[in-house]
């Protein structure tokens, strides 16, 4: 007598994906790729920025975060400001109505629990708000994975995320300073774990043998302005970067060396076509980066890297490159460390070009040593993640995985 077949479970994603993020759409990617793994059977949607981009490249159906196509643009007319606070009532319902008709609702990676980019509450936060509230009203399980946090200022944006945080059914955070900064604002983490950043389990394409010639450096670039608490002086902050890089720029130039500029975000162009305007040189050149994947397959080709995007160094590590990180956020500096490279961190905010010349040679003295170390630190990253997925399941999928157990236990038998 065969038993009933199981309703396939209905699993939803949902964030800031398709929007041009390409650390965002990494995270997406790495998340279906356990779906598709180890849930096969799952029914698969999201709830997104851009729900036609993630339909194209993942081919899942796809919803429209905001009702309100206009909701993170800065609202000045009277007729704008009112549609916004439409939208807000309107994303309540639409929110509820979507997660009511999923078993399972995942928010995969992302700083989602953290305000260290120009960020007001009623735009994501409220979101996310919305979404665990719901899943916990709806009896929906929603789970934060290896998601990242900081400390946040403002209050009406803090009481969001922790709210978030708290109604959430599952938690697990991309670095310790994400744990301990959700303990500090309330949450109770006594049961949250700490995996690697779900990039670290995407494919890395293989490395290209050494020339024995200096290689191409890859810079990359970020339209950066500061955090959420320096809007004061944004511009100021965005000049020193800039002004900082193309010094950097121009010294690794007039030494005959190839830089190849890489972005992580599609607002990251700006930053870009100034490089290319100050520094007018064939041997700097820029790249148009898709995804994750390609960026990989870009620093594959380098000698050494420089970055400031989060993703984007993990693109390096992850490539066993050398890197060097400038750091706008805790969790950069936690990343290098986990990885072995915490000496080579230099302030986003204080572009200095001459201190960043000096990190830049030493890290390029140590390269061989510091190949190995990444080789090390990644076997161990993937082997985390293993755990995280399992966990996961057990989580997410109960009567999956008690049923894999039983399949298990049924081949190891005599």
């Amino acid at each position: 007598m065969t038993s009933a077949r199981r309703k396939p479970v209905r699993v939803g994603l949902f964030g800031l994906l398709g929007s041009g993020n390409l650390g965002n759409d990494g995270s997406l990617e790495a998340v279906l790729g356990y779906l598709r793994a180890e849930h096969p059977e799952a029914v698969v949607d999201a709830l997104c920025g851009g729900p036609e981009a993630v339909t194209a490249r993942f081919r899942i159906p796809a919803t429209r975060l905001h009702w309100n196509r206009a909701e993170y643009r800065t609202a000045s007319r009277a007729g704008a400001v009112a549609a916004k606070g439409v939208g807000k009532l309107v994303d309540a319902v639409r929110t509820a109505a979507w997660v009511r008709r999923h078993d399972v609702v995942i928010v995969p990676g992302m700083g989602v629990l953290e305000a260290t980019l120009p960020l007001r509450p009623w735009g994501f936060p409220y979101a996310l708000f919305l979404l665990c509230a719901s899943g916990r009203l709806l009896g929906t399980r929603v789970a934060l994975v290896s998601v990242g946090a900081a400390g946040i200022r403002d209050r009406p944006t803090r009481a969001l995320v922790r709210w978030s945080a708290r109604l959430a059914a599952y938690r697990s955070y991309r670095d310790v300073p994400s744990r301990d900064a959700m303990r500090a604002m309330g949450v109770d983490t006594a049961r949250d774990e700490v995996y690697p950043d779900l990039a670290f389990s995407l494919p890395t394409p293989p490395a290209e043998p050494p020339s024995g010639t200096p290689g191409p450096v890859c810079l990359g670039v970020m339209d950066f302005h500061g955090g959420n608490d320096d809007r004061a002086r944004a511009e100021e902050i965005h000049r020193r970067y800039l002004d900082g890089t193309i010094r950097f720029v121009r010294v690794l130039v007039e030494e005959g060396r190839q830089v190849r500029l890489l972005t992580g975000d599609a607002c990251d162009a700006s930053v870009v076509a100034a490089i290319l305007d100050a520094v007018d040189s064939p041997l700097v050149t820029a790249a148009e980066p898709a995804s994750l994947a390609d960026l990989m397959t870009e620093m594959t080709a380098a000698d050494t890297v420089v970055a400031v995007r989060y993703h984007n160094l993990i693109c390096a590590l992850k490539t066993g490159t050398p890197v060097l990180a400038l750091c706008y956020a805790t969790k950069s500096e936690a990343l290098m460390a986990d990885m072995g490279l915490g000496a080579y961190c230099h302030p986003a905010r204080e572009v200095d070009a001459d201190r960043l010349l000096e990190q830049f040679r030493e890290l390029e003295k140590r390269s061989m040593e510091l190949r190995r170390t990444l080789t090390e630190r990644n076997l161990t990253a993937a082997r985390r993640l293993e755990h995280q997925f399992t966990a996961l399941t057990a989580a997410l999928f109960p009567s999956a995985d008690h049923a894999h157990a039983h399949s298990q236990a049924q081949r190891e038998a005599p």
